[in-house]
């Protein structure tokens, strides 16, 4: 994964690229760090920072054209974004009657006959388990979306990219929107596709698109979900883009054995739990890749570290002149800083969703959840929860965590937008 169109050359100032991961809801614990990278570490700098690449996937991708749509703010497009998470009432957002919560069981079981009839016009959606207008109507309404191709073509962002997962083949595409109006191919691997693309609602609603439980969306003639199935840690672009310096902002919590141990008795007890099993589902899909990407370009860095140990500091540009490789791309070490939760945050959601069971009026969404979750133990890792709780109740948490998390790492962060060629390092993750 350490390869880039052109090698690094001498005394230019470093590429700097923001990964975005997805998952639902718990993108609030995304803003979070923003704004503390946004509004606040420009403070200590003296500056307003500048991501040269912008990559997301899923609620990453919203976030990524948010950061692309702002890239001409100088200051408090962190808290706006906050602000938007703020306003979430999870009744209003994802709307759930008692007439459709009786109906979901026959839902599920005839879920994709939603379909546009033959010979009638596609439509913009196909079907889902749960209503996402509202959703799509913030989305479209908080972000300046014809601000995107202006700071792209003013030079103010190089690229702004999104992964969205196309339902008729399965494949990853890669929607880029650069100046040069062209990307691609990067790699290789026949499961990813890149496109140049004038980046919309639409590409981001797609990205976005949680299978089954929120409706897949057209782009032209065909259809997308969630690309967080292939794609969630959109790590390749960025390197393919050519990034030097890559600040990763992840939603899973890496757990230590100790704190896997403790939850053994109380995963047992959910297991049968289909709430429980679903949240662990949408883990391994849309979570877990983030480590193996990771890994992959830390074991190039360090054979390319090795390699000019042995050899001797020109290793690097002997090998890139040696074996050039095909479309021109060259190997070199890439830097980066992850954040991730210091928390679960399907921990988080189970704190929020405990503290609304003594409430009267709940949304039906929130009371399924507390009708499957019959104990406090059992809802001690409400996962699905932290997917799908677009409410202020669990965003001003999520938010908190995430802006403390970043808070906590802001020496790594001032060195990453340092200009100084030897300033940023592997963060631990």
């Amino acid at each position: 994964m350490t390869l880039a169109p052109e090698p690094r050359r001498g005394g230019r100032p470093p590429v700097r690229a923001i990964v975005l991961s997805g998952g639902g809801a718990r993108g609030a614990y995304e803003a979070g760090v923003l704004r503390f990278v946004l509004d606040e570490l420009p403070k200590r700098l003296g500056h307003p920072i500048r991501f040269d690449l912008i990559c997301g996937t899923s609620v990453g991708a919203i976030h990524a054209c948010y950061l692309a749509a702002t890239a001409h703010v100088k200051s408090g497009a962190g808290l706006r974004l906050e602000e938007v998470w703020k306003g979430f009432r999870l009744d209003e957002v994802l709307p759930l009657s008692t007439g459709d919560f009786l109906r979901l069981p026959r839902r599920i079981v005839g879920l994709w006959r939603g379909g546009a009839p033959r010979g009638s016009a596609l439509p913009d959606r196909l079907a889902g388990l749960l209503d996402t207008q509202r959703l799509s109507e913030i989305v479209e309404r908080s972000i300046p979306w014809r601000q995107v191709r202006r700071n792209v073509t003013d030079g103010r962002v190089a690229a702004v990219c999104v992964a969205a997962t196309q339902i008729a083949t399965g494949r990853t595409v890669v929607f880029v929107e650069n100046r040069e109006r062209r990307a691609g191919p990067w790699t290789g691997d026949p499961s990813i596709v890149v496109r140049p693309a004038r980046l919309l609602p639409a590409h981001a609603l797609a990205s976005a698109a949680i299978p089954i439980l929120f409706p897949a969306v057209r782009v032209g003639s065909t259809y997308y979900s969630d690309g967080g199935l292939r794609l969630n840690t959109p790590l390749m672009p960025a390197v393919y883009l050519g990034a030097d310096r890559v600040l990763v902002v992840g939603l899973s919590h890496r757990t230590r054995d100790h704190e896997d141990a403790a939850q053994a008795e109380p995963r047992l007890e959910a297991y049968g739990n289909p709430v429980f099993l679903f949240g662990k589902v949408l883990n391994a899909l849309l979570l877990d890749h983030l480590d193996t990407d990771l890994g992959r370009m830390r074991l190039v860095n360090e054979i390319l570290r090795r390699g000019e140990e042995a050899y001797g500091p020109e290793f690097l540009a002997r090998l890139n002149a040696a074996g050039r490789v095909e479309r021109g791309v060259a190997y070199r070490r890439i830097d980066d800083l992850v954040i991730r939760p210091s928390l679960p945050l399907g921990q988080v959601a189970a704190s929020v969703l405990e503290s609304k069971r003594a409430e009267a009026k709940l949304p039906p969404l929130l009371r399924l959840f507390l009708s499957t979750f019959g104990s406090r133990s059992a809802a001690a890792e409400a996962d699905l929860v932290s997917y799908l709780m677009f409410d202020g109740a669990y965003a001003g948490p999520a938010m908190d965590l995430g802006f403390a998390d970043a808070r906590a790492r802001e020496e790594e962060l001032a060195r990453f937008f340092s200009d100084d060629v030897e300033a940023a390092g592997e963060g631990p993750g």
